[in-house]
């Protein structure tokens, strides 16, 4: 049960780039000979237990918290690069037929960009297909007749929707389909 554990932690972290890979803890023997001791004095002492025993744990180094808290990102800089990786992604898919190795490497790549910028908060929405209202925060650039749709329905995405933390950032652009609206001859039967 312990190899299946550790075998899932570490293919989860290969799903992310290297840069990106969490690191195990580096303990030394004696300080996990210390933390299982710890813990099979927790587990045999139960709920029960009043006191933990005051000692002092191993020698860790202290980071020193941070003076000036982290400034909040710039969501328009992050909403301009994510969406140039959406048309660089977009760009590869319609490239041709059979992508060469190094289209095929690229597209991965910025897959994998795209899955932790999103991991990080930060999601694009295409809405290419999606069908249309006029309640949608989304910019209309043209409005085009299509004798193939019944409905309101976008039809291309010039720029996709980027929200952070599920709020949005940069609102979307498309091209909406509309059907073909029968011309009325004033042709009526009584």
């Amino acid at each position: 049960m312990r190899r299946i554990a550790r075998l899932r932690e570490e293919l989860r972290q290969r799903r992310h780039h290297r840069e990106f890979r969490i690191r195990p803890p580096m303990w030394t023997e004696a300080q996990r000979a210390r933390l299982e001791d710890l813990l099979t004095a927790v587990r045999d002492a139960g709920p029960a237990a009043q006191e933990m025993p005051q000692e002092t744990p191993p020698e860790t180094p202290q980071e020193t918290p941070p003076e000036t808290p982290p400034e909040a990102p710039d969501e328009a800089a992050l909403a301009t690069a994510v969406t140039n990786l959406w048309r660089a992604q977009r760009k590869l898919a319609t490239a041709g037929d059979r992508p060469s190795p190094r289209d095929r490497q690229a597209s991965r790549y910025l897959r994998t960009s795209t899955e932790a910028l999103a991991d990080a908060g930060l999601v694009v929405q295409d809405h290419d297909g999606d069908d249309f209202n006029a309640g949608r925060e989304l910019e209309v650039l043209v409005y085009q007749e299509n004798p193939a749709l019944t409905a309101e329905t976008v039809i291309e995405t010039v720029r996709p929707s980027v929200y952070l933390h599920g709020r949005l950032v940069q609102m979307g652009q498309v091209i909406v389909g509309t059907p073909i609206q029968p011309v009325d001859g004033g042709n009526e039967h009584a």
